[in-house]
């Protein structure tokens, strides 16, 4: 049985980042023209204890969901993102748009994270629901 993971687990790669494939079913895809190109997406969600992401538009898979009337729940064949290793994807660095490696540095106090050029990664902005519905109200 698998060991259980106890306290916070961090990631690197945070919802919002933009990042590119470096393996997987979505590093091989081709153009029209025939070259290689990965896949480049926007992480729409983070599992960091399994270590995995959903990444915008990439691994996309069909479920059959049966209608249910009494919830108010449409059927038919819904296509949803799947859930993909956090080792095949990289982050795109902000100044040469290539992948690139993170770490985290402390610059005037604060920690951020900063690419191998250098040059600092800037958090993502990232809506929550509960800003969402306060802003709504107002």
């Amino acid at each position: 049985m698998k060991a259980v993971k106890k306290g916070t687990v961090r990631s690197k790669v945070k919802r919002g980042d933009q990042v590119v494939f470096v393996a997987g079913r979505e590093y091989s895809r081709f153009d029209n023209s025939g070259k290689r190109t990965p896949l480049r997406g926007k992480v729409i969600a983070v599992d960091p204890y399994k270590g995995k992401v959903k990444i915008e538009g990439a691994m996309i898979m069909k479920r059959h969901r049966k209608a249910v009337p009494q919830m108010n729940v449409e059927g038919g064949i819904i296509e949803q993102e799947a859930w993909v290793d956090i080792s095949n994807v990289a982050h795109i660095d902000p100044e040469t748009g290539k992948p690139t490696r993170i770490k985290y540095d402390v610059i005037d106090g604060k920690k951020v994270r900063v690419a191998k050029s250098g040059k600092v990664i800037p958090e993502p902005e990232i809506k929550r629901r509960s800003e969402t519905k306060s802003n709504e109200e107002e």
